[in-house]
């Protein structure tokens, strides 16, 4: 599993499915330049586990918005698999009411960029990828600053859900050390004790907690 930390994003142009119900054919991440990125990866349409981490990031939709912070999904399904997605409602297994993006990774370029491919492939003599078995991602979630630097990366497998909560907390923590230069400790929440990166300054963080 690549490292994507303190590199800059991997760029892409693809199909995706906007506000909800909008295909548009060249969504990229360049569009968004100046605001910080979630950008996370999902297995699959129609599925289980991922319906209810797709509302959880809506529901939370607001208050990345209120930190400049612009919430991106990502699978391999086709762009009209996640239009029919989003017209069904959720008392019959659907997604409306959905409105961040939805990308279609249908050639995998961006799931194996991300190096969040699930499944067992290999490249043959003549360079040319043999899939066995299905082809789709794992539960990536990578946080993108403005200048487009991967700050935070996590990737569940298929089962594992994600906590969102946890995805905001680490927006704060990025934003509050970019505007104080002060790092934040384990547990910490917005409102918390920050720390000094200096031997006093942990010295008096660990004797005050």
């Amino acid at each position: 599993m690549s490292v994507l930390v303190g590199r800059k994003a991997p760029r892409f142009s693809a199909s995706a499915v906007i506000n909800g119900g909008e295909i548009v054919s060249d969504f990229t991440l360049e569009q968004f330049k100046g605001k910080y990125v979630l950008l996370f990866f999902y297995p699959k349409d129609f599925t289980f586990v991922c319906p209810t981490e797709l509302f959880a990031f809506q529901a939370k939709l607001e208050e990345f918005k209120s930190r400049n912070t612009e919430v991106i999904a990502v699978s391999t399904d086709t762009e009209q698999s996640h239009w029919g997605w989003l017209q069904m409602a959720k008392n019959d297994g659907g997604i409306k009411g959905i409105t961040y993006p939805l990308v279609a990774d249908t050639n995998k370029t961006i799931t194996f960029n991300y190096d969040c491919m699930a499944g067992d492939f290999d490249w043959d003599e003549e360079g040319n990828m043999t899939a066995f078995g299905e082809l789709i991602a794992y539960r990536g979630l990578f946080l993108i600053d403005k200048e487009g630097i991967v700050k935070h990366q996590l990737v569940n497998d298929l089962p594992l859900g994600r906590n969102v909560d946890e995805a905001l907390r680490m927006v704060d923590a990025l934003q509050f050390n970019e505007e104080h230069g002060e790092a934040c400790p384990a547990n910490w929440t917005k409102g918390d004790d920050s720390l000094k990166t200096t031997h006093e300054g942990i010295a008096d963080y660990l004797a005050s907690h």
